[in-house]
C-alpha cells in the first residue's frame, strides 16, 4: 500500500501555536534531555518526524503528549528555536476539542477536576482533588499515607478558598502604593500546603524593609492542566492578576510558585505576540492591560532587586558550615525566550547559590539543578515521580550535601512529600530557600521547619545552626 503524506497536521500546527515543525532536522537534542524518554512510546523528535509527514494516526495514538511534563527542557535545547513543549500541548487540545479517547485517562480526568475546582471556587482545593481523585478511580487509600504526614504536619486545608472570578473594572482613582510595596501573588500552594513558604517568605522581605501587596479575590494560575487543555484559558487566569496587580499601581510582583511564574511570564509573552488575543481578552474582562508589570520569581527579585549585599548585611545567625543544593527545577529559567534568564545560566543558574552564599552557608555543586521532579504528574502517576525524584535526592547526596533548598511548592511537595513514601530514600531533608533565610536573620520561628516531612531539624542543630 502506498504511503500517503499531508501537511494537513502541520499546517494546523502552525496556525494555531506559530510553531513550523519542518524546522526540525532531527538533532534529537530533544529526545537526549528528555527526563520522561523512558516512558515514552515516541520520543519527541519523532513526534515531530510524525507531524511533518502527517502520520495522525500515530500521534493521536501515541501516549508521549500526554505524560509530557512541560518541563520545557524541549524547547530550551532545540537549536532551532521550535517550542516542542507547545506542540505537545496542541497534540493534547486538539485531541480533546476532538473527542479522541485520551490515551492516559489519569491525566485527562486531573485536568478536567483540576479546572472545575477552579472555575467553580477560583482557586484549587487540594484536599478535594486527591479525595475526587481517590473516589472516581477506586484507589480509595492512595496516598493516604502521605495524606496522614501532611495532616500532622498541619500541611493540609479542610476547607476551600473562593475568590471571584471576572470582570476588572478599572479602579476610581489612580494608587500611587509607597516606594517599599511591591505586588505578591502567592497562588494556590502558599495558601495550603506550602504555608511555612508563605510565613517564611514574608517574615525574610519584612525583615528587608518590603511590604508585600496580595491583592484581593486572585485567582488560581491554571498551572499546567489550563494549557494542556485550553490555550485561552492559560493565558486569561494569570492575565486577571495581572490586572488586578497593575490596578493597585504596582510595577514589580514576585512569584513565589515556579509554576505560577511561569504560566505569568508567558502569558505576558502571548499577550505580546498576539496583539489580538489582548484586544479580545480586554473585551471580556473589561480592562486593557497595559504591560505595566515587572513580573519576578521570589528568587529573581530577591537576587536581583534587593541584592546579595542587603542580604548579607541582615544576617544575625551565618549559615556557616551547612551544604546546601539549590534545586530550581525546571520552571525558573526555561525557556529563557519566556522567562528572560541568562542564557549562560539556563541550564546551571546560580541566584539560589548567591543567596544562600549570602546568607553564610556552602552551595555545592551538582547534576540535577535544573532536573524535572515530575511535579505534573505528581497526583497522576506518582511511580514515574518516585524515580525522577530519588535520582534527585541521590544525587544531591553524592555530591556531598547537608540539606536541599527549593523554591517552589510543588517541588518540595515531591522531594519532601515523595521522599517519605520511598523505603530506599537518602533522608535528604528539603526546605523552602526562605526557611534557610530566616534562620540565619534569627528568625527560627518564623522558618516553620517543623512543618517539614523529612525533618531538616537534627542536620541544623548538628551545624550548630539551631538551638533544640
Amino acid at each position: 500500500m502506498a504511503t500517503q503524506l499531508s501537511t494537513n497536521l502541520a499546517n494546523r500546527i502552525l496556525e494555531n501555536t506559530g510553531e513550523n515543525v519542518f524546522l526540525c532536522y532531527q538533532c534529537t537534542k530533544c529526545t537526549a534531555g528528555c527526563p520522561l524518554m523512558e516512558y515514552f512510546d515516541l520520543g519527541p523528535n519523532q513526534i515531530m518526524r510524525a507531524a511533518q509527514l502527517g502520520m495522525e494516526e500515530l500521534i493521536f495514538e501515541s501516549k508521549s503528549p500526554w505524560i509530557c511534563a512541560s518541563c520545557q527542557t524541549c524547547t530550551t535545547r532545540c537549536p532551532q528555536g521550535i517550542d516542542i513543549a507547545k506542540v505537545m500541548d496542541f497534540i493534547v487540545i486538539e485531541a480533546t476539542e476532538r473527542g479522541i479517547e485520551p490515551k492516559v485517562p489519569e491525566i485527562a480526568f486531573f485536568q478536567k477536576v483540576f479546572l472545575r475546582n477552579v472555575n467553580i471556587l477560583g482557586r484549587a482545593y487540594e484536599l478535594g482533588l486527591m479525595a475526587e481523585r481517590n473516589v472516581r478511580t477506586l484507589k480509595l487509600f492512595q496516598d493516604i499515607d502521605l495524606g496522614i504526614e501532611m495532616i500532622k504536619k498541619r500541611k493540609i486545608k479542610f476547607l476551600p478558598e473562593f475568590a471571584r472570578r471576572g470582570s476588572r473594572k478599572p479602579p476610581p482613582v489612580d494608587p500611587k502604593p509607597d516606594a517599599n510595596q511591591i505586588g505578591y501573588y502567592p497562588g494556590c500552594s502558599l495558601h495550603g500546603m506550602a504555608e511555612e513558604f508563605n510565613i517564611s517568605t514574608h517574615a525574610v522581605l519584612n525583615k528587608l524593609d518590603y511590604q508585600l501587596v496580595e491583592p484581593d479575590e486572585w485567582v488560581c494560575c491554571g498551572s499546567t492542566p489550563a494549557h494542556r487543555v485550553d490555550h485561552r484559558l492559560a493565558i486569561k487566569l494569570p492575565l486577571e492578576n495581572m490586572i488586578l496587580l497593575e490596578q493597585q499601581g504596582l510595577k514589580d510582583v514576585a512569584v513565589p510558585c515556579a509554576s505560577c511564574y511561569s504560566r505569568f511570564r508567558s502569558a505576558a509573552h502571548e499577550l505580546r505576540q498576539d496583539p489580538d488575543l489582548g484586544e479580545d481578552l480586554a473585551q471580556e474582562l473589561g480592562y486593557e492591560y497595559k504591560d505595566s508589570l515587572s513580573i519576578f520569581s521570589l528568587v529573581e527579585f530577591l537576587n536581583q532587586r534587593v541584592g546579595t549585599e542587603r542580604i548579607e548585611a541582615e544576617v544575625v545567625k551565618p549559615l556557616e558550615g551547612l551544604k546546601v543544593a539549590c534545586y530550581y527545577g525546571c520552571l525558573l529559567t526555561r525557556p529563557p525566550s519566556i522567562t528572560g534568564a541568562n542564557t549562560e545560566e539556563t541550564e546551571y543558574p546560580m541566584a539560589m547559590d548567591h543567596i544562600l552564599k549570602a546568607l553564610g552557608a556552602t552551595p555545592i555543586d551538582w547534576d540535577y539543578k535544573v532536573s524535572c521532579c515530575g511535579a505534573a504528574l505528581s497526583l497522576t502517576f506518582t511511580n514515574i515521580v518516585h524515580d525522577m525524584t530519588r535520582k534527585i535526592l541521590e544525587n544531591a547526596q553524592a555530591r556531598g550535601a547537608d540539606i536541599i533548598a527549593v523554591a517552589c511548592p510543588l517541588c518540595h511537595l515531591n522531594l519532601d512529600g515523595r521522599q517519605a513514601q520511598m523505603d530506599d530514600a537518602p533522608n535528604m531533608p528539603a526546605v523552602y530557600f526562605t526557611q534557610l533565610m530566616s534562620l540565619a536573620y534569627g528568625l527560627p520561628t518564623e522558618a516553620k521547619l517543623d512543618r517539614v516531612i523529612i525533618d531538616p531539624r537534627p542536620i541544623l542543630s548538628e551545624r550548630g545552626l539551631l538551638v533544640t
